[in-house]
């Protein structure tokens, strides 16, 4: 389907507000809106209808300003002004008719940056990870390389999937793994065959990290209180 230049700005506004995968709507439901907008700061703000306007000391009613210190009344009929009004010059004012400026054309995520690396935390995870939780993930992610390369997902699915591939590769953990959950609550039709896999990979490639890291300090502190203990000599 082809979009004019000038309503793409609004179908992408409305894909901030109504949920784009879930095409058993009827006519008459109301709108569903996105996880992202679930996931902020609670509803709209009520006005506070509790505030009271003080009542004058004096008990006299309070009159406008306006109304208690009226101006002199008007003595005929204004004069002229003089400066007319100008037409304006041709070719200044927007013509009718002239189409908007267009807007740039969304980039479209590329498939190979989205699998290598997750192609490549998978083979991080095996030797640490038991051989069928590995080959589950790697069924998986065949899936997703199917559906891709077949033109059956979506755009707002590749641009999250680019997303959630950068925070996992600058192990940001919780990051990734609420772009996995807004996935799956704004597009389950298009990523429930595959986002299993993701899910599995995001956790097991973070109990490796920590583990890593922990290992890590570990020898790190051991080698530190060896250094520091007076006397100590390592066997030969």
């Amino acid at each position: 389907v082809t979009r004019c230049p000038a309503g793409q700005a609004e179908v992408e506004m409305a894909e901030l507000y109504v949920k784009p995968g879930n095409k058993e709507r009827g006519w008459n439901d109301p709108p569903q809106f996105s996880y992202g907008l679930q996931t902020q700061a609670g509803g709209p703000r009520r006005s506070l209808l509790t505030k009271r306007v003080a009542a004058p000391q004096d008990g006299s009613p309070r009159v406008p300003a306006s109304e208690t210190s009226p101006g002199p009344p008007p003595m005929g009929p204004p004069p002229p002004s003089s400066k007319a009004p100008r037409s304006p010059p041709v070719g200044s004012g927007p013509a009718s008719g002239v189409e908007p400026t267009s807007f740039p054309v969304e980039s479209e995520a590329v498939m190979e940056d989205v699998l290598r690396p997750l192609e490549q935390a998978l083979e991080d995870c095996r030797g640490h990870t038991r051989k069928q939780v590995c080959d589950d993930i790697s069924r998986r992610l065949a899936l997703l390389q199917e559906q891709w390369a077949g033109g059956k997902l979506s755009i707002p699915v590749k641009k999250r999937m680019a997303l959630l591939v950068q925070e996992l590769s600058s192990h940001r953990w919780d990051a990734a793994d609420d772009i996995h959950r807004s996935l799956m609550v704004d597009h389950v039709t298009e990523v429930s065959q595959w986002m299993v896999g993701v899910k599995r990979l995001i956790a097991e490639k973070r109990s490796l990290f920590s583990e890593e890291a922990a290992n890590e300090e570990k020898s790190a502190a051991t080698a530190e209180k060896n250094h520091t203990i007076p006397g100590f000599q390592q066997a030969p």
